[in-house]
Order: C-alpha cells, then sequence, then structure tokens
C-alpha cells in the first residue's frame, strides 16, 4: 500500500533531528537517518504502525457512517427485499446471509427468539450467496418463493437443513413444503431475483462485510455470529436513536 508507506515514512522523519531534515538531504542519506532513528528506537515503527492503523479506522467508520446515510432507503425498505416479524415494526435489523453458512445457521434461532420476545423488530433478509454454486442456487430459489407466498417457510426449512445445501436438496425441500417446483424453477430466473442478489452484493462490498452472517442495525455494523441478547442490545440501542 503506497499511502501507508509514505506515511510510516513522514512519521518516521518526525524523529529525525531538526537540524537534519531542515537540510537538504538526498534520498539515500535520508534512508540513512531513518534507518538509524529505527536502530536508537526501535519502539518508533510501532507507533507509526499504531497511528495509521488509528488513521483507516477513522478513515473506515466515517465511510461506513456515510454509506449507512446514503443507502439507509434501500437498506432497509427495498421493496425487493423479504421482510419478517413486524413489517411495521420501530426497529429495523438487516441481515446479509448465506444458507451454507453454519454461523448463519447457528444464529437462526438466536434472530427467532429475537422476533418473538420483541414485536417491535422488522427483519429484513439480504440473500447474499458466497460460499459456492449451491448457495447461488438456494438463494435464486427462495426469492423465486415469494411468487408462491412460501419465502418464510422455504427460508426456514432451508436453513434448517442439515449438511451442505445443494440443488438436490433445495428441490427436496421444496417439494417438502408444497411448493410447485416447475413455477419455483421458471421463477428463478427472473430479474428481482437476479436484482436483489446483486444488491446484497453491491451493499455488502460498500459495508465492508466480508463473511456471513453480517447484521446492519441501526448505525451498528455487526460482523459474524450473535446471540440473542447482544443482538437486544443492538437493538435497544437504535430504538434509543429514533
Amino acid at each position: 500500500m503506497i499511502h501507508f508507506k509514505t506515511a510510516a515514512f513522514a512519521i518516521l522523519l518526525s524523529a529525525l533531528p531538526l537540524s537534519a531534515v531542515a537540510d537538504e538531504l538526498d534520498e539515500a542519506r535520508v534512508k540513512e537517518l531513518v534507518y538509524e532513528a529505527i536502530r536508537e528506537n526501535p519502539e518508533i515503527v510501532m507507533e507509526a504502525v499504531a497511528i495509521l492503523q488509528k488513521r483507516d479506522e477513522e478513515a473506515q467508520a466515517e465511510s461506513v457512517q456515510s454509506v449507512l446515510k446514503d443507502q439507509r432507503l434501500l437498506l432497509e425498505h427495498d421493496p425487493n427485499a423479504p421482510v419478517l416479524g413486524n413489517v411495521n415494526g420501530d426497529v429495523t435489523v438487516i441481515e446479509f446471509f448465506d444458507y451454507n453458512c453454519p454461523y448463519c445457521k447457528r444464529a437462526m434461532p438466536e434472530v427467532q427468539a429475537l422476533m418473538n420476545d420483541d414485536p417491535g423488530v422488522r427483519l429484513v433478509y439480504r440473500e447474499w450467496p458466497i460460499l459456492g454454486e449451491g448457495s447461488v442456487y438456494a438463494a435464486r430459489a427462495a426469492l423465486a418463493a415469494r411468487a408462491q407466498g412460501k419465502y418464510e417457510e422455504f427460508h426456514w426449512a432451508l436453513m434448517g437443513s442439515k449438511g451442505r445445501v445443494t440443488e438436490p436438496v433445495v428441490l427436496r425441500i421444496a417439494q417438502e413444503i408444497g411448493l410447485d417446483v416447475e413455477q419455483l424453477q421458471r421463477d428463478m430466473d427472473s430479474p428481482e431475483v437476479q436484482e436483489h442478489i446483486a444488491v446484497s452484493m453491491q451493499l455488502a462490498q460498500a459495508l465492508g462485510f466480508n463473511g456471513t452472517p453480517s447484521f446492519v442495525i441501526g448505525d451498528a455494523l455487526v460482523p459474524g455470529f450473535v446471540e440473542q441478547d447482544q443482538l437486544g442490545e443492538y437493538v435497544d440501542d437504535a430504538r434509543n436513536l429514533n
């Protein structure tokens, strides 16, 4: 990263004697002075790294808040995203997930318990299939099930299945819950299905998510598995902001 090296070099230069910096120095001499400063004060390297990390974290936090502000309506009220729980709830929880993510499966009962215990929660699902072809097929099928009014039932069944979710598993579960499989397969190619997944990818990238599950609750980004109590705390914080 060029910006990191440049900033670190500037920080290390600040440790040099002012008289030396004030003189006109060629690059070789500057490097020599920097190395000398490091040898005499090795702790300045870690200090420089810490300063740069803090700057990067602050810049990332500002970027995330900008994304949340600009994309709030899309995150919370995308008409092409499934909504569970209280559709008119006062706090929105957005979950990015993958049907083949074991941590998403572990989070499922925690999310269900949250909705059962807090009637003010509306849950927006972002299908974010990042774990292979089976995940993509499952996401497309789940979104297609909306046309038959069975998204929620299909979602819980897929998330509760054991082992890896593949095309045969998806079709078997679809039959078990009474979906018209032929219609489902046709609807999987609809523009709405493709658009939802594409938007999920774009939002996840903009928010800096790198794995599932990942939650957005109010102004908080919550990556990874979270238990109900922790989710509830984030919901309370978001509610207090309203």
